[in-house]
């Protein structure tokens, strides 16, 4: 009987991808399932993004890329970094991969020895504990509820510091909840940081542009923390490219150089169609990313006003991404006499089975009281879906 490793055995599945799957076999089944369940903008690649990446293929950009990405590509990434968050990096300091999961994935790896910690806020993204536990790291998990806005406080996170700890992930603007952290948010977390010596962050920056408080603040923009932060970010949210599979990560020279030396291994360089095109979303107008930015905060204003008049949902105002993270927890214990609701799990499947519409569990996020709504789809859909939902729970008594 052949046998799995003992490292993929540890890891769990994406409860997200595994909702979307599910919700796509029903709609093949003649279901109307309107999916909220996947992180992924409804737009389509803007179009002068698409002809780069014709003209790359018109070109014969087909052979292997260098294994960091093209230098074009690192330039254009480096004056972003510069124009857009007044950070200074050097090409040597960038590394392009197949998408932002894997410039995380890449910088676990380099960073976390066996039995090392990695601190993670919950709610979390599904994969950066699973990530962890694939590096033969310890994912400890930092609750960051309802009641706080979803955000980690300096005491917390010096709490949860031990001689073991290697690195803090930080999600902002967050993939489930939507929270920002502000400047001075950020700046308190810095400081326990810089008390502590060899202690790094990974800031996942892929929402950047999906913000409605104004402007990106970057916890590497904080005196004394370039060093100490891993930069990551990618095309695939702000331009609509999630298919196009580049992210980068931009981090001391050091970090770059390991992480290079293991995607050399394992992956090599990314799309070469897919780097030209990255690098014309860069270097072109950057009009399209705020025409989606407006279209998803009015979404977001919508899904908001509908989530608010159905009793029993808790409901924060998201900041930034297009996620809404609901509190389901007041519908616990009750039943439509076919389903009871104990999880949120319970909460999901009941609102897919009934309702129709797919969206993700809290448990797969590290908040089990609460549940993942995109409003990455159109406001008909959002209307249809909130009104769905609305006699969906009215059933549970």
């Amino acid at each position: 009987m052949t046998q799995l490793s003992d490292r993929l055995n540890r890891l769990a599945p994406s409860a997200t991808l595994a909702m979307s799957q599910k919700s796509a076999e029903m709609k093949a089944q003649g279901i109307d399932v309107i999916n909220m369940s996947v992180g992924e903008p409804d737009f389509n690649t803007p179009d002068h993004i698409k002809a780069a990446a014709k003209k790359a293929i018109d070109d014969n950009f087909s052979r292997y890329s260098p294994v960091p990405g093209y230098l074009d590509l690192r330039e254009a990434i480096v004056a972003k970094l510069k124009n857009e968050n007044g950070l200074d990096y050097t090409v040597g300091e960038v590394l392009v991969s197949n998408g932002a999961k894997q410039s995380v994935c890449n910088t676990v790896m380099a960073l976390v020895n066996d039995g090392e910690e990695v601190i993670i806020p919950a709610p979390y993204w599904v994969s950066y504990p699973q990530m962890v536990k694939l590096a033969g790291g310890v994912p400890v998990i930092v609750n960051a509820g309802f009641d706080q806005n979803f955000k980690m406080t300096p005491a917390q996170l010096e709490a949860a510091i031990t001689p073991k700890t290697k690195l803090i992930i930080l999600c902002s603007p967050s993939n489930p909840t939507g929270s920002v952290y502000s400047k001075e948010e950020l700046e308190g977390l810095a400081e326990v940081v810089k008390k502590h010596e060899n202690l790094y962050v990974l800031a996942d920056e892929i929402y950047e542009h999906i913000n409605y408080i104004g402007k990106h603040n970057s916890i590497a923009h904080v005196t004394g923390m370039k060093d100490r932060t891993i930069i990551v970010n990618g095309v695939s949210k702000a331009y609509a490219m999630t298919g196009w599979r580049i992210g980068y990560i931009a981090a001391p020279e050091w970090i770059v150089k390991g992480c290079n030396k293991l995607q050399g291994q394992y992956t090599s360089g990314p799309c070469s169609i897919s780097q030209k095109a990255a690098a014309a979303a860069y270097t072109a107008s950057q009009d399209c990313v705020e025409d989606m930015r407006k279209a998803f905060e009015r979404r977001r204003d919508l899904i908001v006003s509908l989530a608010k008049e159905i009793p029993g949902l808790e409901v924060n105002v998201p900041e930034g991404a297009f996620y809404l993270f609901p509190k389901c927890s007041n519908f616990f214990g009750k039943s439509d006499g076919t389903h009871t609701i104990n999880t949120s799990t319970d909460f999901a499947l009941y609102l897919l089975e009934t309702a129709h519409v797919a969206t993700v569990a809290g448990d797969a996020f590290g908040d089990p009281e609460c549940f993942r709504m995109s409003y990455a789809t159109s406001d008909d859909n959002i209307r249809e879906a909130m009104a769905r939902i609305k006699k969906a729970v009215e059933a549970l008594k």
